[in-house]
């Protein structure tokens, strides 16, 4: 599979535009339909599929007229709150798209139906890529809304298995807010004030902030480390379980 094109949209928000063979495309989470139509117009591309983390107006208010315009087919996990949804994505599917296998992973947590995608490397060289939605973020996680704290904890634990290599393209742009918050937690962690520095310096010269990497995020997301005791300590619960030492610091980012 080619680069991954990032579109930004609705202020904060990225669609991923994802070129797999003979000018084809699949789009994840095109939350408005114009910037799409831009690119694959301008680049005479060919938009087959779209995949659909979960159901937020956010990250389907482009589905109908891209679907519309282009008869592509639309791959989500609830049909019943997603729009125009051809095929169901369920736990654990391995969706064959053109030479890309990407497998479905069911995330509840921000949603009871949110999934994140992984189109798994085709060899040795090439690195797998994570669609997360609105589950992990670059440096966070999504809030939570439909379920508790341990089912995000545990649909966050999913995600840190995968390879260390692997690319994390995430749903909004919220990785400055999200290190500027773990800084606050671990003020002394110089491996959060090296990746705050890294992700400044980005915005200040109009570069993206994704993809991070799995590694990356396992040694700085305070959200994937709640396991840890250095976490434990800095929120004074050591001995607590990981899910409530989670939740204590989901409150916490909740009224950052």
């Amino acid at each position: 599979m080619k680069p991954v094109t990032i579109i930004q949209a609705l202020g904060d928000n990225f669609i991923f535009l994802c070129e797999y063979e003979n000018d084809r495309v699949f789009v994840v989470d095109p939350g408005s339909s114009a910037p799409v139509l831009d690119v694959i117009q301008k680049r005479g591309l060919k938009l087959t599929e779209i995949l659909l983390t979960h159901h937020h107006w956010d990250h389907t208010g482009g589905v109908a007229e891209l679907k519309h315009k282009t008869d592509c087919q639309v791959i989500g996990s609830d049909r019943q709150r997603m729009p125009g949804i051809d095929f169901i994505a369920n736990d654990g599917e391995v969706l064959t798209i053109g030479n890309t296998d990407v497998q479905v992973i069911a995330t509840p947590g921000h949603t009871r139906t949110s999934v994140c995608y992984y189109a798994q490397p085709s060899n040795n060289n090439e690195s797998g890529i994570l669609w997360t939605g609105d589950t992990l973020f670059t440096g966070g996680c999504g809030r939570i809304l439909e379920c508790d704290a341990k089912a995000m904890w545990q649909s966050l634990q999913k995600l840190a298995s995968l390879p260390a290599n692997t690319l994390v393209y995430c749903g909004h742009d919220y990785a400055v807010e999200n290190y500027e918050f773990a800084l606050g937690i671990q003020p002394d962690n110089q491996a959060v004030v090296q990746r705050l520095r890294e992700l400044r310096g980005a915005q200040s010269q109009g570069r993206q902030t994704v993809p991070s990497t799995m590694l990356q995020e396992r040694a700085t997301n305070p959200f994937l480390r709640a396991d840890t005791a250095e976490l434990r300590s800095a929120l004074g619960m050591v001995g607590a379980a990981a899910a409530d030492v989670f939740a204590e610091l989901r409150r916490r980012k909740d009224f950052f």
